[in-house]
């Protein structure tokens, strides 16, 4: 949240005793690395030997390639970048959020909660419609309106103007947006440029396999494993398809399976044999409801059903692919989270972790069209 930003002491990152012998090179970035050789090049030209190398070097906030100012506009990563937008958001501030996903909608509200005024630019037909479906993406967007956000959709922004500072944003059609900030909330790209040239798959991020060590040219290379939001993965809960999970969870999910894969190749264990089929899940606080996710709900939004409540009200919704359940979003509805993520974990065990499958829920479901 932006609303309220705690002091930096207090978000420190703090060093377990028994990590206190580990050599912390922080503020100097990877530039290379030869997996051949088993060094990383780090930025001060230091050369780094290694037994076992982890990748986590995350994402890369994706900027908009447009002509005009530079002062105002925004990304959201860092504690740093939420700091030094909320300098920015006071009562009356023209706010542009260009992005209709979940930063760009959390932010709109935040902002409208502040007193800012609020324009949402995004190319969908609804916000969230790629993750969460045409329908819920709709009523989502029935209650930021209710708020105030206005939303431009089906539309790009084309030009920023303003001398040193933004005051508009020219979009697509001619519309011209007063603006004095602008946030640029459309999508990250895996931080991937310093693995170049070592024949590893990163077309969209770090291609591992199963058990999260990297896959090259030869083969499964034991000896580096990767992990967060970085990694892309095959899940057996629900296909064999590698796929990047962008969800917080997928950080202690991963780095756990990370580390006990690489730990078993470092001291000559057997590796895991016990698939790795975390159960993503998520939740995104806007205005005073929360949405709670679970399971992949984008792999089921050609069939999604209602499965409790309305959906301009508390609701859960479940989403299908092929008859299967694979993904339940709740929008309030808090009550219910352990019952239906319970469906969910309990599909997956049946199922022997390959194909979900679609236990029918103890209320009526009704089709979305």
């Amino acid at each position: 949240a932006l609303v309220e930003v705690p002091d930096l002491a207090d978000l420190l990152f703090r060093i377990p005793r028994r990590l206190h012998d580990a050599q912390w090179r922080l503020g100097i970035r990877a530039m290379a690395a030869d997996l051949s050789a088993r060094t990383v090049t780090l930025a001060d030209g230091q050369v780094i030997d290694w037994s076992g190398l982890v990748i986590a070097t995350g994402l890369t906030p994706r900027r908009l390639n447009l002509p005009g100012p530079t002062g105002g506009r925004h990304v959201i990563r860092t504690f740093d970048d939420a700091r030094r937008l909320r300098a920015e958001l006071v009562p009356g501030a023209r706010v542009v959020v260009v992005g209709a996903g979940f930063i760009g909608c959390e932010t709109a509200a935040t902002a409208r909660r502040i007193g800012a005024q609020v324009d949402v630019v995004a190319p969908e037909a609804v916000p969230m419609e790629r993750p969460l479906g045409t329908a819920l993406g709709a009523a989502l967007q029935r209650r930021h309106e209710a708020h105030g956000v206005r939303f431009h959709l089906g539309r790009r922004p084309v030009r920023l103007v303003g001398d040193d500072r933004i005051t508009a944003v020219e979009l697509d059609d001619g519309t011209l947006l007063p603006a004095d900030v602008l946030v640029e909330a459309v999508g990250c790209t895996p931080s991937v440029d310093w693995l170049e040239g070592n024949g590893l798959d990163l077309s969209d991020g770090v291609r591992t396999d199963n058990l999260l060590r990297v896959v090259d040219g030869t083969g499964v290379r034991p000896d580096v494993v990767a992990a967060g939001d970085v990694t892309r993965f095959p899940n057996p809960r629900f296909d064999d398809e590698p796929r990047r999970v962008e969800h917080w969870t997928m950080v202690t999910d991963t780095a756990k399976q990370a580390g006990h894969s690489l730990a078993a190749y470092l001291t000559g264990a057997p590796s895991p044999d016990v698939p790795f089929a975390p159960l993503p899940s998520f939740w995104s606080d806007q205005y005073d409801v929360r949405l709670q996710s679970f399971g992949a709900p984008a792999l089921g939004v050609d069939d999604i059903r209602v499965l409790e409540g309305d959906l301009d009200r508390e609701v859960v919704v479940g989403y299908h692919r092929d008859g299967e359940l694979v993904g339940v979003v709740l929008v309030g509805m808090a009550g219910r989270y352990l019952h239906y993520r319970g469906v969910l974990a309990d599909a997956g065990r049946r199922s022997g972790l390959n194909r979900t499958a679609n236990p029918v829920p103890d209320r009526p479901r009704h089709e979305l069209v």
